[in-house]
């Protein structure tokens, strides 16, 4: 059984993260994925929604086995404990693959780093969440 790992913060959820995790899932048989908490989000505004909302969103999707929101201080605890084969990252995550290989390596954690395929918007589709927040504000505020 291939145990793959997802992660990110996915806040205001919408058809580009869906995308991103079902690509993970069709990398192997099980689905894992963590959620950022929102106090270690610091490449980008923190999200909107709570750490157990946004865990509870992506534990409804039908392609995710499990969802848990990421440890307060340690973003590898989690991959320890879940010892996955697989790490998916989203094709445009702002993470250094290197880098995330070198520190897996350091704590002697066996597995791979993948990036998901993207995904090309049909036609005025928004598939990021600080998108579809400025469409809110444009047309709602």
């Amino acid at each position: 059984m291939t145990h793959v790992l997802a992660q990110g913060t996915f806040d205001i959820l919408h058809p580009g993260h869906v995308h991103y995790l079902r690509d993970a899932a069709g990398m192997g048989d099980r689905l894992s994925v963590i959620i950022a908490r929102r106090e270690n989000v610091t490449h980008k505004e923190p999200p909107i929604l709570s750490n157990r909302q946004r865990r509870d969103m992506i534990e409804a999707l039908g392609v995710v086995d499990d969802a848990l929101v990421g440890h307060p201080e340690d973003i590898f605890s989690p991959i320890e404990d879940l010892d996955p084969d697989i790490i998916v990252l989203g094709y445009d995550q702002h993470h250094d693959d290197a880098a995330i290989e070198a520190e897996l390596d350091r704590r002697g954690i066996e597995c791979v780093v993948r990036r998901a395929s993207p995904l090309d918007p049909d036609d005025d589709e928004l598939l990021s969440t600080g998108r579809i927040i400025d469409r809110i504000c444009e047309e709602r505020c």
